[in-house]
């Protein structure tokens, strides 16, 4: 692993603590760097004021102004350069943005890290 991989920033959107936690430590454990947000809007606020966020990892069930499949598509659409990982105990919803991936709960972390890193990657 990288230096610039392993000190990727990631934010994690979770509404449910346990599951924001979980996720944490997964990636926190990997050797990244983590950031939680208890909804979509909290999320932005982080996008907006921090520049070197790599991943977002989101639920897709979430309080507020917007679901995370709605989160991942305006990440796709204004920082196309973030990587983008959307989980969820309920079926895939559609649509997402093309290069996100999808991770249906209970998820395999090794799955998960595995594209992490892929998205995470320095280019070239």
């Amino acid at each position: 692993m990288s230096d610039s991989e392993s000190n990727a920033l990631v934010i994690i959107v979770d509404d449910d603590v346990f599951e924001r936690l979980g996720a944490s430590y997964m990636f926190s454990d990997a050797g990244y760097r983590v950031l939680e947000a208890g909804s979509a809007d909290e999320a932005l606020q982080f996008l907006e004021s921090t520049a070197d966020v790599g991943l977002l990892f989101t639920d897709v069930s979430m309080p507020g102004s917007m679901s995370g499949a709605d989160l991942a598509h305006r990440v796709a659409e204004r920082w196309p350069e973030i990587g983008i990982i959307v989980t969820s105990g309920r079926p895939r919803p559609v649509p997402l943005p093309l290069r996100a991936q999808f991770h249906a709960k209970p998820y395999e972390p090794n799955n998960v890290l595995q594209h992490a890193r892929a998205m995470t990657a320095p280019l070239g």
